[in-house]
């Protein structure tokens, strides 16, 4: 079955991990995240060390170690998190990235170019703290 739209695992375990961590009243660690959201702990890792590298985390080594916020939940919008993991979203108006159409009219009527818009947009005006 197709899907249209779809994020990208990393996307999702970071999503949906911070959402974790900033929900823990105590550090959430790794194989929590990773049994939280069905993923690798090793995916889990590797992504919340980016995390870690941009600013929003902080990392606590140790058996009771795991991750905390280094931010302000109501301070960190989906949008930060999402271009942390995948890089900045680039609103294009082809979504093959031609500069000349061959048919003069694009096809898709500019509908990726709007869903693209509306998803950036959307990850924008939403931070951890709706989720909490």
């Amino acid at each position: 079955m197709s899907k249209i739209v779809t994020l990208t695992e990393a996307a999702s375990i970071a999503l949906h991990g911070m959402i974790i961590v900033a929900k823990s009243d105590k550090m959430a660690n790794v194989v929590q995240i990773a049994e939280l959201t069905g993923s690798s702990k090793h995916h889990v890792a590797k992504i919340f060390q980016r995390l870690v590298k941009d600013n929003f985390l902080d990392s606590h080594r140790g058996p009771s170690g795991g991750f905390s916020l280094k931010m302000d939940p109501k301070d960190i919008t989906l949008l930060q998190i999402y271009e942390s993991i995948e890089g900045r979203i680039e609103v294009t108006t082809c979504p093959m990235d031609k500069s000349i159409c061959p048919f003069g009219k694009c096809i898709m009527d500019n509908v990726t170019r709007k869903m693209t818009v509306d998803f950036r947009e959307h990850l924008q005006k939403h931070t951890l703290s709706d989720y909490l």
